[in-house]
């Protein structure tokens, strides 16, 4: 048995070797209590310089939950719901101050222009893919209907965002429903935020790699508040992927409009268009900084800059979307005549906008390293990015 057991063991160790290079592009070992899925951290791979929180995700802001719905079914369905609830509270009575910034407006997001109106959000948000808004919508609207103390309400500014997921997806078929929506409503919780190919990210590609879902967060010193930013993101854009500074697409030789680059020469104008630079990526920062809504879309315009950090190229066909959040409890808004927020100076939000930035870079590049390589529709396969390799690029 003895002799069968290191037979075994050198089987295992050979087949490793092979499949992920030298020792020093292998996995990580895990920290303890670290998500289902590796990320970027667990390489040894730091982007920016300030402090993530605990679980380095969304719900280090406190009452914020996520909670997913992933759909994989057959050879085709590759798609899936994710929902963040901003607090604990019926958000329709006790609104949250919101801003909203378009980087690329190719997409299909329902309830901005009543956030851009009112400066707030009132339900929670959804995220799944393109054809897919209407159900989100359905879904959210259900469920809000459904929050005791909203028996009366006639009228639900639904927020529900999208990637196309057409990739790996049969996304004609329309297989998220309502009742994905409220599950993935119900289920939200706390704690550690499951990455990669879930909920919404579930048949994303980013980068020409499988994209998915991502998280992080930033936690201010003392000296500057001692703020939180969290930040979520859907990612399913194209562009040349660059990590720390590091140029990883040119290494990895996956960029977009690479094929025209390497040619450098005329070529028909049918071939200038590259697909896989199109997609879309939906950002979700939330805060619990007392900002307004002002200061909450100039939040959110830093959003873009995290993702121009990763490589994005908010390209024509992309929907790239960010939309920023305070839940400081001192200005919820209830239904009261007059209510007297306090707000943060315009002075002091700096060291917020740095933390948005590196938070949406890191979370972008969480979603890559969590995500796993998928098979979907056509038989299509992408490949996830070969963490182990990218790692070797920082020794």
């Amino acid at each position: 048995m003895k002799q069968k057991h290191v037979l075994w063991t050198i089987g295992l160790l050979f087949t490793i070797v092979i499949a992920n290079g030298p020792a020093s592009a292998q996995e990580p070992t895990r920290p303890a209590g670290n998500n289902s899925r590796y990320r970027m951290r667990d390489y040894g791979i730091k982007t920016g310089v300030m402090q993530p929180g605990p679980l380095n995700a969304i719900t280090d802001v406190a009452g914020v939950k996520v909670g997913h719905v992933t759909l994989i079914e057959g050879d085709d369905i590759r798609t899936g719901v994710t929902a963040i609830l901003p607090h604990e509270g019926n958000l329709f009575r006790e609104k949250v101050p919101a801003g909203f910034w378009a980087g690329n407006g190719f997409g299909k997001i329902s309830g901005t222009t009543q956030i851009e109106e009112l400066g707030n959000i009132e339900t929670p948000v959804v995220l799944t893919n393109t054809l897919s808004v209407a159900a989100g919508m359905e879904g959210l609207i259900s469920y809000m209907l459904a929050q005791p103390g909203n028996e009366k309400i006639q009228s639900v500014n639904a927020v529900v965002g999208e990637t196309n997921d057409g990739g790996l997806n049969d996304i004609r078929g329309r297989h998220v429903t309502s009742d994905h929506v409220l599950q993935a409503l119900e289920q939200a919780a706390t704690g550690p935020v499951e990455e990669g190919n879930v909920g919404a990210g579930t048949g994303t590609i980013c980068f020409g790699f499988k994209g998915g879902i991502g998280t992080s967060s930033r936690v201010l010193p003392q000296g500057l508040g001692g703020y939180t930013v969290g930040v979520l993101a859907q990612t399913n854009f194209g562009g040349v992927l660059q990590i720390a500074g590091v140029n990883v697409g040119e290494r990895l030789a996956q960029y977009s409009y690479k094929n025209q680059l390497e040619a450098q020469q005329a070529v028909a104008p049918e071939c200038l268009t590259n697909p896989d630079t199109d997609g879309s990526c939906m950002i979700i920062i939330i805060t619990d900084a007392p900002l307004n809504e002002r200061n909450l879309e100039r939040l959110a315009k830093r959003g873009m800059m995290g993702l121009a950090r990763t490589g994005g190229i908010a390209s024509n066909g992309s929907g790239d979307y960010v939309l920023a959040l305070s839940v400081a409890p001192e200005n919820l808004i209830r239904s009261t005549p007059r209510y007297t927020p306090s707000y943060l100076h315009n002075d002091n939000c700096s060291s917020l906008f740095m933390a948005a930035i590196e938070a949406t870079e890191e979370a972008i590049l969480n979603s890559l390293f969590a995500a796993e390589t998928m098979t979907g529709m056509g038989g299509r396969t992408v490949e996830a990015l070969p963490a182990g390799k990218v790692a070797s690029f920082f020794k």
